[in-house]
């Protein structure tokens, strides 16, 4: 083949075919097994549709699904870090950082620039649309350790203080998604899934 451009763009669709084995702590709801990185983004995805009549400003969904699709994609070379491992966090930037120069520059310069771009405002949290993004990245295990009776939380003594303070951000942007995470998180501690 002599079409450099489609070379490197399906070697880079061939790359993140490997999102599919980073597991993630989460459980599916199921709870018969460790979800991984793709099954993620893709309920992220799904999420950011069907609630994204509750965010409190303006947000372009289509904008927020490429970035929840993006998102995780340097887990392919960083690893998957527990959002409660204070440890893990302290070079989490820096991992994560090298494996999206080095999986991201694979594509073509101009798409290179865009996915680039849609994980730094991801990681940013600064406009509405990445606030919306990461507040659905935290709001989903949260609902899996939910259904899954607190698994995660109680595999890593993981407090309820500790949920309320790592997805503050869902009140910033979706008031009513952080009043419905209360109330489960309420729940959860009524039902001895995570201790207060």
């Amino acid at each position: 083949m002599d079409n450099e451009r489609l070379l490197k763009q399906i070697e880079f669709l061939k790359e993140i075919d490997k999102i599919k084995q980073v597991f993630r702590q989460t459980l599916l709801i199921d709870g018969t097994r460790h979800e991984n990185d793709a099954e993620h983004s893709w309920h992220l995805a799904m999420m950011a549709i069907v609630l994204s009549e509750y965010a409190s400003e303006k947000i372009d969904v289509s904008h927020v699904i490429k970035m929840v699709l993006v998102h995780d994609i340097v887990e392919i070379d960083a690893g998957d870090t527990f959002v409660y491992d204070e440890k893990a966090y302290e070079d989490k930037s820096e991992r994560e950082k090298k494996a999206a120069e080095r999986i991201f520059n694979i594509l073509p310069k101009d798409q290179a620039d865009e996915i680039r771009a849609l994980w730094d405002e991801f990681e940013e949290r600064k406009t509405p649309d990445a606030k919306f993004a990461s507040a659905i990245d935290r709001m989903q295990p949260i609902i899996h350790n939910y259904y899954t009776k607190g698994h995660s939380w109680r595999e890593h003594g993981v407090k309820s203080h500790q949920v309320l303070e790592r997805n503050k951000i869902v009140s910033e942007i979706a008031p009513e998604l952080w009043k419905f995470i209360n109330d489960i998180l309420e729940d959860s501690i009524n039902m001895g899934y995570i201790e207060r």
